[in-house]
C-alpha cells in the first residue's frame, strides 16, 4: 500500500511532507514557490521571512533526476555535482518508465555532470523536469 502510493506520487511529481519538505525547508527550496501568494495587502504569518528569502535567493533547490543505467535511486544517497554535494530526497524505480527516478536537493545551478553515489560507485544521472508521468504517459524527453 504505502510503496504503491510512494511510487505513484513520485511519478506524479508530488512532494511528501517529512521526506521532501518539512519545517526546515522553505517553499523556494522545495520547488513550491508557486503555492505562495505574495500579493499586496495579503498578510500571513511568515510572509516577511519568505519575502526576505525570495529576495536573497536560496542556496539549494529541489530537482528531478532520472538514471538511465541499471539500479535504483534511494533516499539519502549523495548526489555529486560540480557545485557541491546534494542528496536524494525520494527515489524509486518507476514502473511506468522502466527507469529509476528521484527528487534531489542540490546547490542552485547544478544542472549538468551530476552523479549519484550508489554503494561507493558514482553513477551518472540527468536532470529532468517533473512530473515524470502524466496521464499514464512518460514526460521524459529522450
Amino acid at each position: 500500500g504505502l510503496g504503491a502510493r510512494d511510487t505513484l506520487r513520485l511519478e506524479a511529481g508530488m512532494n511528501l511532507y517529512g521526506q521532501d519538505m518539512d519545517e526546515e525547508v522553505s517553499p523556494w527550496e522545495a520547488n513550491l514557490g508557486w503555492t505562495i501568494a505574495l500579493d499586496a495587502g495579503r498578510d500571513f504569518i511568515g510572509r516577511n521571512a519568505l519575502e526576505q528569502q525570495q529576495a536573497a535567493g536560496v542556496g539549494r533547490v529541489m530537482i528531478g533526476l532520472v538514471m538511465d543505467d541499471k539500479g535504483v535511486l534511494r533516499h539519502g544517497q549523495r548526489v555529486a555535482t560540480p557545485l557541491g554535494d546534494g542528496e536524494i530526497l525520494s527515489g524509486s524505480f518507476a514502473p511506468t518508465l522502466g527507469k529509476s527516478i528521484a527528487f534531489a536537493r542540490v546547490p542552485v545551478g547544478a544542472h549538468a555532470g551530476l552523479q549519484v553515489d550508489i554503494r561507493g560507485r558514482l553513477v551518472p544521472v540527468r536532470v529532468v523536469k517533473y512530473p515524470f508521468v502524466r496521464d499514464g504517459r512518460s514526460q521524459l524527453e529522450a
